[in-house]
């Protein structure tokens, strides 16, 4: 429920998000320095190991957001290169259809075009957009349409041409059940909370660490904070598709789009 809620904020607006990241930082900060700073008011020595036990969870956390960050930018291309094989798949089927010669092959080809926007929709649409699941539908009945055409031609024609053709259309569906399922992965919730927690109590360590020498340095440590909160948004963003503004774009399904405009022409032989 709490990591709904996080995902739900984090799409309305990043900043909102990374602004409440920050502000609990800060708070956790100041918790820790008013205990500190109450220990050094006492006179109590706790010892010159806590420099060195801070440090080591700076450190750690440092570490952590590095895997997390390399996690997320993982994700974020699986998704981008996921568009860029399907939106290829797709040309080249189309392109095996034009070259057949045959009916049922060139309804295949016109029916890969409005495929091609629908699966380009897909990828571009907003997570609690009602476009998405229109999408998905259209995609499935294209799908399944043009798989019974390719049915049909099969039965009529079982030539190299053809099951070149029936390859290139089971590539390009399998791309899209890849790239829907790399869509539907998110962040995972029990790495963004470790990374959460783990700089609340570094935070918290570190303001302990400041109030026992007496010293805030509280515009250090606010700049400090803002680099682990632009950190951590970066990774949330990255890391779940459709959620702030690091988004794959349709790009690559335009350019195929593109290519299917004015067809194929065949250009007479030269004269020899």
């Amino acid at each position: 429920m709490v990591s709904n809620a996080v995902v739900e904020l984090a799409a309305y607006s990043v900043f909102a998000f990374a602004g409440i990241l920050l502000l609990l930082q800060g708070l956790a900060k100041e918790v820790g320095y008013y205990f500190g700073h109450r220990i050094a008011l006492r006179k109590e020595n706790p010892g010159e190991g806590v420099a060195v036990v801070v440090g080591g969870m700076l450190g750690l956390l440092a570490f952590v957001l590095a895997l997390t960050l390399s996690f997320s930018s993982a994700r974020f291309q699986e998704r981008r290169e996921g568009t860029l094989a399907e939106a290829n798949a797709i040309g080249t089927a189309w392109l095996q259809a034009q070259a057949i010669g045959h009916p049922r092959a060139a309804e295949i080809a016109r029916l890969l075009e409005p495929y091609a926007s629908a699966r380009r929709d897909f990828v571009v649409a907003d997570r609690l957009s009602p476009q998405l699941d229109a999408t998905t539908r259209r995609s499935n009945a294209l799908q399944s349409e043009i798989w019974g055409h390719l049915s049909a031609l099969v039965r009529e024609r079982q030539d190299p041409l053809v099951s070149s053709l029936m390859n290139a259309l089971n590539t390009t569906f399998d791309l899209a059940t890849a790239e829907r399922f790399a869509f539907a992965l998110t962040f995972p919730p029990q790495l963004f909370w470790l990374l959460i927690g783990m700089s609340m109590v570094s935070m918290s360590a570190l303001g302990f660490q400041l109030g026992l020498r007496q010293r805030p340095l509280r515009l250090l440590t606010f700049l400090l904070l803002g680099m682990w909160t632009a950190t951590m948004t970066v990774i949330l963003d990255m890391g779940s598709a459709r959620v702030g503004s690091i988004r794959v774009g349709g790009q690559a399904y335009d350019w195929t789009i593109q290519g299917f405009q004015g067809g194929v022409t065949v250009p007479p032989l030269p004269a020899r």
